[in-house]
């Protein structure tokens, strides 16, 4: 006979609610923990902060009678081959349940940013691509495939998206962001929730909230940020996500705001998340975030104090392991000190959760489905394949790499490369399979630190790329400066070319470099970043810039490459943007790429050959020079460049900015109505043709402007996009629905939202600058003015007909 909590005829709610009230103390509290298995023996490098001064060993044997809420990175740790490794999960899960007397299993989380966080598995682009493809759909492609091979092998919650929105693009993890716009950030990363959500696996909001507004740039350094622009900037993308999304997790950022850790803050997790927003699923902390509680922001003196404060605040679940809900907690309840009904809060809404997941129904298994049904290839001792790279998702991550190239700036003299053309490809980036890898890909976060393991992936560089691209062609290489960033270690993807380039000084490369660029009809520079974590690479989790020059030596190898008077195609792979200006007039062209993981060589050399129609747009703004930092385009009026100060902060390329091999004229714009009520809509349409002699696909960007508000408002803000693939001659017609509620804005201090009613333009625009508005089309607000909460009208929904 099951038992009531066993009973899928009931709600999750009961059923969770049936459990707890069976459960003693020790046993709810330790759903509450994970446990992070083989952690302490890797003597490798941190891939959490201070994850070897925090870390403890466990005793799995003492744990187990009370049982287990979640399990740490069971792929993500260390290498392990994909059916092993599910195996082996199915085992230790096995274990979990036998031990405790409910039989309840432990939750198994991983990171999945750039996909499945495992050795052998496919590495999608980074999230800064994603922004740059403006494309949620093919987003939520990526996250419905990736979220189906995590349940394959056993995993039931990803941690992701990162909805952080840039502020300072000096900050090490703008890389693992969308964009620096909002809306952006909003639309595409609900995408990849749904997507994720969709295939059965919890998605993990992070980094809640303001992480990226740091001060300086710097990891985990304190939040200035005042209450308007947290609500208008930082908030939105994660309420989205939550509204519209579903998504079912939410973890705390590190940093404080105003001198309030998020970890210890009650306002956030759960006056606005759930009393205002109406969220129902866990929050978990970020990687020893309670701890930090005690041992960073010190406003807790013992391990106790710090979980008291936590889960109060909202906080279900630590991560990555039991240091502080455990016995610490256990202390504090008894003590009187913690609520125990803070504790049945919590163990609630964990089990609720695994009641949703299955994980508490009569007939739970252990084994996942790659286990369970057998495929044609068997893996080690007979088990089932597990091909975690398949040809499926490759297609998918080549595609999304595809659309995220950003063609900066062409004079139309050298690219397409022609392909019988003598082609120098020189930089120290251009035969490194760790140019296309973000920090939170498997290689650059574990991989190097396991010195004899291989890629386990087929990643192409764009050297080997551009040869396979155009046979015909000439392709000739050298590396011209050593690899930006610390010199890489055996194993390492870069690890050979940094030897190489080791043995030549830093002259006799640039000599080298500038003798193979003579020679050529042209000159493609590979330039940009070397992922890595903590200070390990130029781009990353704590690998934080002092500007935004190009790391290393590259600005001196780009120098002497223009200097050679062959034409230069520069090509960045990086997890910023760096600042061009110095060589604005003097290349022939500029190709811009996020970490476009390992499909990203081929998309680029496509690019390059012209097989692939560039359709990328910056999610980021471009930098002129490395002053006026942090800045970012939706300012308000003394934002922008003026007498007043001697920095101009205007970017060489905007946010929105990208280029084609095509020509696209935008006609007929108008609305439906000139008035619009403020609790009102209207559509704004215009036709988009193809002007041009090859396929193409425009970006087509709404961007709203607000002439008169009762606050400084940005001059221009995005409410709106919709990518309009074309074939030479064919015409489109778009539509956007404009609704009053997108005029809305924070006007009192504790985030309240108003729409106004009076004049608005809307800006039909190939970017954020004043440069790209195509055409505009005002419209006048009418009524009273209106208050406007979480259910308003967020999303500026756009048909392409």
């Amino acid at each position: 006979m099951p038992q009531p909590w066993q009973d899928t005829s009931l709600s999750a709610e009961d059923r969770a609610a049936a459990l707890l009230s069976s459960m003693t103390l020790e046993e709810k509290l330790a759903q509450l923990s994970s446990v992070w298995p083989g952690s302490e023996a890797e003597e490798g490098e941190d891939v959490a902060p201070l994850q070897h001064e925090v870390s403890e060993a466990v005793d799995l044997d003492g744990l187990l009678p009370h049982g287990v809420g979640q399990l740490t990175r069971p792929f993500g740790t260390s290498p392990v081959e994909a059916a092993e490794g599910a195996a082996a999960l199915a085992r230790l899960q096995t274990r979990i349940a036998a031990g405790n007397r409910f039989g309840i299993p432990a939750l198994a989380h991983e990171e999945c940013l750039t996909g499945f966080f495992a050795w052998r598995a496919t590495v999608f682009p980074t999230p800064l691509a994603w922004g740059a493809s403006f494309d949620p759909a093919l987003v939520g492609r990526a996250a419905e495939l990736i979220g189906g091979s995590l349940r394959s092998a056993g995993i039931h919650q990803g941690l992701a998206p990162v909805l952080d929105v840039v502020r300072d693009a000096r900050w090490g993890r703008t890389e693992e962001s969308i964009g620096e716009d909002p809306y952006l950030v909003a639309t595409i990363g609900t995408a990849y929730v749904r997507g994720l959500e969709s295939a059965g696996i919890v998605a993990t909001l992070k980094h809640f909230a303001g992480y990226s507004a740091s001060r300086g740039g710097r990891n985990h350094a304190p939040v200035s940020i005042g209450p308007r622009e947290l609500a208008d900037v930082i908030l939105p993308p994660f309420e989205l996500a939550v509204r519209d999304g579903g998504a079912r997790s939410v973890m705390h950022s590190y940093n404080d705001i105003d001198g309030v850790p998020s970890a210890a803050n009650p306002w956030l997790l759960t006056e606005l998340l759930r009393d205002t927003w109406g969220f129902t699923g866990t929050v978990v902390a970020d990687y020893f975030g309670v701890s930090f509680l005690e041992l960073a922001h010190r406003v807790a003196a013992t391990r106790g104090d710090a979980a008291g404060l936590a889960l109060a605040a909202g906080v279900d679940v630590e991560l990555p392991a039991v240091r502080c809900f455990g016995t610490p907690l256990r202390d504090a309840v008894r003590a009187g000190e913690v609520d125990e009904a803070l504790v049945d809060r919590a163990a609630l809404r964990v089990l609720r959760q695994k009641c949703e997941l299955g994980l508490l129904d009569a007939d739970w298994s252990p084994i996942p489905s790659a286990l369970a049904e057998p495929t044609e290839s068997a893996g080690p001792a007979g088990t089932p394949g597990l091909d975690l790279d398949p040809p499926g998702m490759r297609a998918v991550a080549r595609e999304l790499a595809e659309e995220s190239v950003v063609l900066l700036a062409d004079d139309g003299d050298v690219l397409p490369l022609a392909p019988d053309a003598r082609i120098a490809v020189v930089g120290p980036l251009a035969d490194d399979p760790a140019a296309m890898l973000g920090c939170y890909t498997f290689p650059r976060h574990v991989g190097v630190e396991h010195p004899q393991l291989p890629l386990g992936i087929e990643v192409p560089t764009l050297f080997a790329a551009l040869r396979a691209e155009l046979p015909g062609a000439r392709i000739t290489h050298a590396e011209g400066c050593a690899a930006p960033g610390p010199g890489g270690s055996a194993g390492d993807p870069g690890a050979a070319a940094s030897a190489g380039a080791a043995a030549l000084t830093a002259e006799s490369r640039l000599a080298q470099a500038a003798r193979t660029a003579a020679d050529a009809d042209v000159c493609v520079a590979v330039l940009g970043d070397r992922s890595g974590l903590f200070g390990r690479g130029t781009s990353g989790e704590g690998c934080d810039a002092a500007d935004l020059e190009l790391p290393g030596d590259q600005g001196a190898l780009l120098d002497t490459l223009v200097a050679t008077g062959t034409p230069v195609v520069l090509v960045l792979f990086t997890g910023r943007p760096y600042a061009l200006g110095r060589w604005s007039r003097l290349l022939a062209a500029a190709v811009q790429t996020f970490f476009p993981g390992e499909e990203g060589g081929p998309a680029v050399a496509g690019v390059l050959s012209g097989r692939v129609n560039p359709s990328g747009r910056l999610p980021v703004s471009v930098p002129y020079a490395s002053g006026g930092q942090p800045w970012t385009y939706a300012q308000p009026p003394l934002g922008l460049r003026g007498d007043s100060s001697s920095i101009d902060p205007t970017p060489l390329f905007p946010f929105g900015h990208g280029l084609s091999y095509t020509s696209f004229a935008w006609e007929r714009p108008e609305a439906d109505a000139a008035e619009v009520p403020t609790d009102g809509e209207t559509t704004v349409r215009l036709t988009v043709r193809n002007t041009g002699d090859r396929a193409g696909t425009e970006v087509v960007q709404l961007y709203l402007h607000d002439p008169v508000a009762r606050i400084a408002r940005p001059v221009s803000r995005l409410i709106g996009y919709a990518r309009v693939p074309l074939r030479p001659g064919e015409s489109a017609e778009v539509h956007f629905a404009f609704h009053a509620d997108l005029a809305s804005y924070p006007l009192r201090a504790d985030g309240t939202r108003v729409v106004e009613p009076g004049a608005l333009e809307l800006r039909l625009a190939s970017s954020s600058a004043d440069s790209g508005v195509r055409h505009t089309v005002p419209l006048t607000l009418t009524g009273p003015e209106r208050t406007v909460g979480h259910r308003r009208r967020m999303v500026c929904e756009a048909r392409v007909k």
